[in-house]
């Protein structure tokens, strides 16, 4: 895989997820060997999602995510949880990895994630509060 067809399924993904009402590119570039994505996204339930991928291509033509950052917020702009490797929490398990969780400002360990799993977290966080 290359890193502009991974950026490109990243695109298709946001376009077909009913999660995402509408999405802004803000950065893109990409060279052979790395790359970087930032982007905006509405959610169909007003909240919101800020994300940055910065990316390189391993020597056996993998996409490796060097650091990322997912920032959901709600309609009023209030962090609901935040997901990145950031190296600022080096007591934590899973060091980089962490996630920030809202008003609390708690920081708790998190897993490598990307894009699409952020995006499959949030859909399962929400459902049940759109079930009728």
């Amino acid at each position: 895989m290359t890193i502009k067809v991974y950026f490109k399924d990243i695109k298709e993904r946001l376009l077909l997820d009913n999660l995402v009402n509408l999405f802004e590119i803000v950065r893109e570039r990409t060279t052979m060997s790395d790359g970087y994505l930032r982007a905006r996204l509405e959610l169909t339930n007003a909240h919101r999602l800020e994300f940055s991928e910065y990316v390189q291509l391993t020597s056996r033509n993998k996409i490796e995510i060097v650091t990322y950052s997912y920032q959901w917020m709600d309609a009023d702009n209030q962090l609901i949880q935040r997901w990145d490797n950031a190296p600022h929490f080096p007591n934590l398990t899973n060091f980089p990895h962490h996630i920030h969780i809202g008003s609390t400002k708690e920081v708790k360990p998190g897993q490598p994630i990307d894009i699409f799993g952020v995006l499959q977290q949030i859909n399962q966080a929400i459902q049940p509060h759109e079930q009728p």
